[in-house]
């Protein structure tokens, strides 16, 4: 993985941990989650707190994902947003804490200035011993609070304002008064100054979970269904309409398109198709040429296609039928028909940009076409590195190469050109907070309803 750190494509992003103060605050929010602390003087963390140094020093690289369901976090500074998630066992974790933390930066940057803010990714479900459980799941409910308890003494003293201004003889309750002035002295004004943070629900019905080898849930959807990376048999009978696997080719490609997921690349507006399909030609080159010990003798065009030229008739079955896609876009002529159950079919496609599950659908189209190194490291970083470790040193060389030249260096562009941007649309949530203690009480003390 040494050529992936030394280009920045791995462990990229993460924010570092080496202050004594930053380190005694993770230190308490660790302890309060799981009771254990970290010796380190320096290390590095993602989003969600999590970081890879200190999981080999604890031997557990899930201290803060126990079972792998209901995740804990631990945020330093506001800064995290921007990090990656690393061990992800759902695609939709990321994007619930990254939404969290900006629609609470302000109050998050003033809780961290002086603690950490700790938490959890609640889905009352507590273990997924059977693929079933994992239906269970519906909505993600985030709970956090500061290790001093910050955001609690804020909604009890918020709590005793409103008893005490609502209350006939409140003027005269000394144990009240008392209780007020005790957690002011940790909370401060919280009515001009506050420090509450919602506890927002989040829906889950369209996922990806690391569980049971790798599964794609698709509720939200008019034809539901759970697509396996694996035998689908070992999952048992799920509570959903249709179970499918990686081996059902024209299954999955049938609830692509009935569910209009998909679109085929050659044909999507506003994106040069043929450029597209002849780079994943270029992956597929060099993946045949390093598996039969070809050299390669360049990175550029002219030299790939003398690659193609020497391979000749080893050439794969997914190169020729791009190709012959790619003569059709740039000359006409009769339209090539590629079946579902060809090889080369799911390269063709990529998710409808207008779809809000547009990142969940090319990650999975990155599994049924995992030759195109590019949007598998885009999509799917966690497939990527599980399959670079066992590619030939030379594959693994072209692969690194092309990332940091082509793509680190215009991340949003390549994004842009090949899904339609950047940023998917946003998919609506349901957000339930509580009351904003300013609400409540407003800027004079005086309760509001």
């Amino acid at each position: 993985m040494k050529r992936l750190i030394q280009r920045g494509l791995m462990f990229g992003n993460l924010i570092r941990v080496d202050s004594p103060a930053l380190i005694e605050r993770y230190n308490r929010a660790l302890h309060s989650l799981t009771g254990k602390r970290t010796a380190l003087r320096e290390f590095h963390i993602d989003i969600s707190g999590y970081s890879y140094e200190v999981g080999e020093e604890l031997g557990d690289h899930l201290y803060l994902n126990p079972n792998g369901v209901n995740r804990l976090f631990i945020i330093l500074t506001t800064e995290q947003k921007t990090a990656p998630l690393l061990n992800a066992k759902f695609s939709t974790s990321r994007g619930i804490l990254r939404q969290f933390i900006e629609e609470n930066e302000a109050k998050l940057f003033a809780l961290t200035a002086n603690d950490a803010v700790a938490g959890e990714l609640d889905n009352s479900v507590f273990e997924v011993s059977e693929a079933a459980r994992l239906l269970d799941i519906r909505t993600i409910t985030v709970n956090a609070d500061t290790t001093q308890s910050h955001v609690k003494n804020a909604r009890d003293l918020a709590a005793k304002i409103e008893r005490f201004q609502s209350e006939e003889d409140a003027w005269f309750d000394d144990v009240l008064i008392a209780e007020m002035i005790t957690l002011a002295k940790t909370t401060g004004d919280v009515t001009r100054q506050p420090i509450d943070l919602a506890r927002p629900t989040y829906t889950q019905d369209n996922f990806w979970t690391a569980h049971f080898g790798g599964l794609y849930v698709f509720r939200d959807v008019a034809e539901p269904a759970v697509i396996s990376v694996g035998p689908k048999e070992p999952l048992g009978v799920l509570p959903i309409e249709t179970t499918l696997d990686f081996a059902d080719r024209n299954g999955i490609a049938a609830f692509l398109e009935v569910n209009e997921l998909v679109e085929p690349i050659i044909k999507a507006r506003g994106v040069d198709g043929a450029a597209i399909l002849r780079q994943k030609m270029d992956f597929i080159l060099v993946d045949a040429a390093t598996t039969q010990g070809v050299e390669i003798d360049g990175m550029d065009h002219r030299a790939l296609h003398r690659l193609a030229q020497r391979m000749g008739s080893s050439l794969p079955e997914e190169f020729l039928k791009l190709n012959q896609l790619v003569r059709w876009a740039l000359n006409g002529g009769k339209w090539p028909r590629i079946a579902s159950d060809d090889a080369s079919y799911f390269y063709t496609l990529r998710a409808r940009p207008d779809h809000p599950d547009r990142d969940l659908i090319n990650m999975l189209l990155s599994e049924l076409a995992p030759l195109d190194i590019r949007q598998l490291f885009i999509c799917h970083k966690q497939a990527f590195y599980a399959a670079y470790h066992d590619w030939p040193d030379a594959k693994k060389e072209y692969v690194a190469e092309f990332l940091y030249r082509d793509y680190a260096a215009n991340k949003a562009g390549a994004r842009e050109a090949l899904f339609g941007g950047e940023e998917p649309p946003a998919k609506p949530v349901s957000p339930t907070p509580k009351d904003d203690i300013i609400e409540l009480v407003g800027p004079w003390g005086a309760v509001r309803r």
